[in-house]
């Protein structure tokens, strides 16, 4: 009888025990796991060429909180240009989302075995790539040009790429190489990733006229997406901006739609001409919604870099300029008989996303600002 009220309370006791330790032990696995290092942010800016996506990519790379690559997939591009836009999306995909998760080994299908970080396409235009641990030189919190970085930063090996990466709560690409949102679905219902979507516009006249400054440039990548037959002619160049702006038209639509529920508050439509006008604005509305602090640091470089007095003469340069004189030189600059054909090949999009046509040449000199851009402007 003894023996067996011992056992009883022995039982009792354990029990007790390991209800003791659960509630005691539990709550501090939560806090622990509470203070874990959180998931990375990832950031897609969403363009297309001469949009002023390399600006508003800078406006994220000088953060100190950013890993920034711009246009990583021009490496698919150049490696498997026989073949269409559409036809590589699904690889310019998977290399988008290796990125994303700091995967670098996604660039040995497209580079040589002995690549170094300087092989990476623009590398230089990232402060992570021109600050440590990718390069000693600089410091993270350091405003770097691409410039100086170029100098000094280019000798380190490309392993230097991915280990800087794993350091940074965010991950911003800027990338021209998509034409449909529907492809990137996959990467917004990914688990692994956090992945927020900034679609930036630019008036297709605009867009034109700066294409036309860097036609030689830019041939490869628009053979690629319209063909080269269709490149050829008069009518070319015309081709290509209805391509590029049926695709905005597609992408906004399916952006801002309340359905699928996955994109709610993920997706944000921005218009370049926007950024000029009041360049601070914008620029706390974008870190706003990729959970970024807007240090007083930045707000001065964004406001000096968009009010210089540069022109903006060399067309992939990021440095000073009068902005919003910059952004309208179009107007004084493309005749009007061109203007009408790229409003007839988008006009779409120019009505979708709040772009005035204009109907004759005086018109076009003097229209206001207020008139040209007056929809979607807050």
């Amino acid at each position: 009888m003894m023996k067996s009220r011992t056992v009883q309370v022995l039982l009792i006791l354990a029990v007790l025990s390991f209800f003791l330790i659960h509630f005691q032990f539990l709550p501090c696995s939560n806090n622990a796991s509470m203070e874990e290092k959180p998931s990375p942010v990832h950031i897609l800016i969403l363009s297309s060429w001469r949009s002023g996506s390399s600006f508003t990519g800078q406006i994220f790379s000088q953060h100190p909180s950013v890993f920034y690559l711009m246009e990583p997939a021009w490496h698919v591009w150049v490696k498997m240009y026989q073949n269409s836009a559409k036809v590589l999306h699904m690889a310019v995909r998977d290399l988008v989302r290796s990125v994303f998760l700091c995967d670098m080994s996604v660039f040995d299908a497209y580079m040589s075995s002995q690549k170094k970080k300087s092989d990476l396409f623009q590398w230089e235009t990232s402060r992570a790539l021109c600050s440590p641990p990718a390069c000693d030189s600089f410091s993270r919190s350091d405003i770097i040009t691409a410039g100086n970085c170029r100098t000094i930063c280019g000798k380190y090996p490309f392993s230097k790429v991915e280990e800087a990466c794993k350091t940074y709560s965010h991950v911003a690409i800027k990338e021209v190489r998509f034409f449909d949102l529907k492809v990137l679905y996959p990467l917004l219902t990914d688990p692994s990733l956090n992945l927020k979507i900034i679609h930036l516009v630019r008036d297709p006249r605009a867009v034109f006229r700066s294409r036309e400054n860097t036609m030689a440039e830019l041939k490869r990548d628009s053979n690629i997406v319209v063909g080269s037959q269709r490149m050829k002619g008069e009518m070319g160049p015309y081709n290509t901006m209805q391509v590029i702006c049926k695709s905005h038209v597609e992408i906004y639509k399916a952006g801002s739609r309340a359905i699928p529920s996955f994109l709610k508050d993920r997706y944000l439509l921005v218009r370049y001409e926007d950024i000029v006008r009041d360049p601070l604005a914008r620029a706390a509305q974008m870190y706003r919604f990729a959970e970024l602090h807007f240090t007083p640091e930045l707000q001065k470089w964004v406001h000096n870099i968009t009010h210089g007095k540069g022109q903006g003469a060399q067309a992939f340069d990021i440095g000073s300029r009068d902005a919003l004189r910059v952004s309208q030189a179009w107007r004084e600059t493309l005749p009007f008989q061109k203007i009408e054909k790229v409003q007839n090949v988008c006009k779409d999009a120019m009505d979708l996303l709040g772009y005035q046509l204009v109907q004759s040449e005086e018109e076009q000199k003097n229209m206001s600002l207020d008139l040209l851009f007056g929809q979607n402007s807050e």
